[in-house]
């Protein structure tokens, strides 16, 4: 298996190849080869900032002379105004990198956004329920797109099919129902040696007997109402871990909360997000002031 940097790697020349091609004209036709400058990332709308390592590997990888100077940390709340870091170096790469670098940072800085947002409603709400991601992230960019929850104060959940067993209505469906799933889920773990967690996705309460009759690590109360969420986690009586998923938003989370559940996944972290506003602008210039 590929590591973080080099499935980020892989990423960001894929990400060059589509946006350069075989050449940026507009730069290479007013831009000379020897020019030297500096760009400044403004933030221009309030949150949280999140991207500061992937920022560097984007830079460094294209042009390894330009130096990056980082004036506001990952996790960091931002205002508009705010220069996160300076770029100094060929004004070529400068320009070459300016969207790539803009696209990754806004969007892994609005998924810290909408996830403090949410950890720290359910917090305020005097609950420790805690946020969770899910798989439904952009193709390519999971792994940025999960730091970025971490960041914002979220957990991970498991990061692809590999490092966690999850049992959900389809995998249900075709063993014939939970006892069966959970029962090969754990034959298969034994079988072929692996350490791995087993949750399984319930429907009803008839699933719920079922699996915490056969028993694995975590439940997931799937588009249960949060009475009966609050219910089935006295059921659980603390035997595992506990989760609610599906049609739960931040409007109607608190509730869920209160009922007790160790976590809530929210696809909307990473698929329904919106990125947040900055831009790089070269130093000096009048637009750097957010009015």
């Amino acid at each position: 298996m590929l590591s973080v940097e080099e499935l980020n790697e892989k990423l960001l020349d894929l990400a060059f190849s589509e946006d350069i091609g075989e050449g940026d004209h507009t730069t290479l036709c007013c831009i000379p080869v020897d020019a030297m400058g500096e760009s400044l990332l403004l933030i221009k709308q309030e949150g949280i900032f999140a991207g500061v390592e992937i920022a560097k590997q984007v830079l460094h990888r294209f042009d390894s002379e330009l130096k990056v100077e980082v004036f506001i940390q990952d996790g960091t709340p931002v205002k508009p105004g705010d220069i996160v870091l300076s770029v100094k170096g060929r004004e070529q790469s400068l320009l070459q990198t300016e969207r790539l670098l803009l696209n990754i940072l806004q969007r892994m800085s609005g998924i810290a956004t909408m996830t403090h947002k949410y950890q720290q409603a359910l917090i305020d709400a005097g609950t420790k329920t805690r946020v969770l991601d899910t798989r439904k992230t952009t193709p390519g960019m999971r792994m940025l797109e999960k730091e970025a929850v971490r960041i914002g104060g979220g957990m991970n959940h498991r990061i692809g099919l590999f490092d966690m067993i999850l049992l959900k209505d389809n995998h249900i469906d075709f063993c014939g129902g939970v006892h069966n799933a959970i029962s090969r889920a754990k034959q298969y773990c034994k079988d072929s040696d692996k350490d791995l967690k087993i949750e399984c996705e319930v429907r009803d309460f008839k699933e719920l007997d079922e699996a915490l009759a056969e028993g694995c690590d975590r439940i997931m109360f799937d588009n249960f109402t949060p009475e009966d969420t609050k219910k089935a986690i006295e059921l659980v009586g603390g035997r595992c871990e506990t989760e609610s998923s599906g049609g739960i938003t931040f409007d109607n989370m608190i509730p869920y909360a209160k009922a007790g559940v160790d976590f809530i996944s929210f696809g909307a972290l990473t698929h329904s997000v919106k990125c947040l506003d900055m831009s790089l602008k070269a130093a000096g210039s009048d637009k750097l002031t957010i009015k």
